[in-house]
């Protein structure tokens, strides 16, 4: 058969849509109904629902914490500099003059191969102009402002004009395709803590730490943290690496995803009680 005269996706998924759904509670019961019937795979589901997703998805929700910021101080020696650029392995810094929130502008990190060559090098005459956007912007309207300015990174700005946080194309694109890489993602349930075939839980890091020790009759302090991720992350002193293990309080956390900056889902076990809890 030439390949040419297969159905496309588009066609397939039209195919099945016999009726136009009234809400996009319809329309996912559809798509689903589409993947029972094999029309879609697993990842083309994910990646269409979070797609959908996105419009309803602010960006004070994905954005990196201004305390988890990885930040270049500008009065800092070149060679302290380049070598933190190595350490963090990111494309992009803020570059920050007398604290946070005097932002001189962003630095990319393959303007440093000038450096590297042994050609003068000005850090401020490098840097880039940042783009600021306020915390309650819509992912999807971020996402075509980044394409359309050919801008990859924006730093978030709360409701006095000070640093939040920043945010990048790459944030804005992994809640579309980025469950696709994680084998504990490509579940269809949206819930925030939810069972796995092997009776542990799989937790998401941005649940709410009072839903955490409602779930599992645990007691961790909210005062400081709203999420049990930033409740880690605080209690560690820095963002543990996948399949790290942490265990607090009679709970075993394992690091199902994360990368150099925040965490994403955990798989929490419930300890067995030690011989004094046990005889209390």
């Amino acid at each position: 058969m030439d390949p040419s005269s297969r159905p496309t996706l588009f066609e397939r998924l039209s195919a099945l849509l016999t009726r136009v759904p009234e809400d996009r509670e319809e329309l996912l019961e559809l798509l689903h109904t589409s993947f029972e019937r094999n029309l879609l795979d697993a990842d083309a589901l994910s990646i269409i629902e979070g797609a959908l997703e996105v419009s309803d998805i602010q960006v004070r929700d994905i954005m990196v914490p201004r305390a988890q910021m990885d930040v270049i101080d500008v009065h800092d020696p070149i060679e302290k500099i380049t070598a933190f650029v190595i350490d963090a392995a990111h494309s992009r810094f803020p570059v920050i003059g007398e604290n946070r929130d005097d932002l001189l502008g962003i630095l990319l990190a393959k303007d440093l191969l000038r450096y590297f060559a042994g050609k003068e090098f000005n850090l401020r005459d490098t840097l880039r102009p940042a783009v600021f956007i306020p915390e309650s912007k819509r992912l999807n309207i971020l996402l075509r402002e980044f394409r359309v300015s050919r801008n990859h990174m924006a730093i978030v700005v709360n409701e006095y004009g000070g640093m939040a946080g920043l945010v990048t194309i790459e944030d804005v694109l992994e809640q579309i395709v980025g469950n696709i890489e994680d084998e504990y993602d490509l579940d269809q349930s949206h819930d925030n803590i939810r069972r796995d075939a092997g009776g542990r839980f799989v937790v998401k890091a941005s649940t709410s730490i009072e839903d955490f020790n409602t779930a599992f009759c645990c007691d961790f302090p909210a005062d400081e943290f709203d999420t049990i991720g930033g409740f880690l992350l605080g209690e560690l002193g820095y963002v543990a690496k996948r399949n790290e293990i942490i265990s607090l309080a009679g709970i075993r956390f394992q690091v199902l995803r994360a990368d150099s900056r925040r965490l994403y889902t955990l798989l929490v076990d419930l300890l067995p009680p030690t011989e004094e809890q046990a005889d209390d």
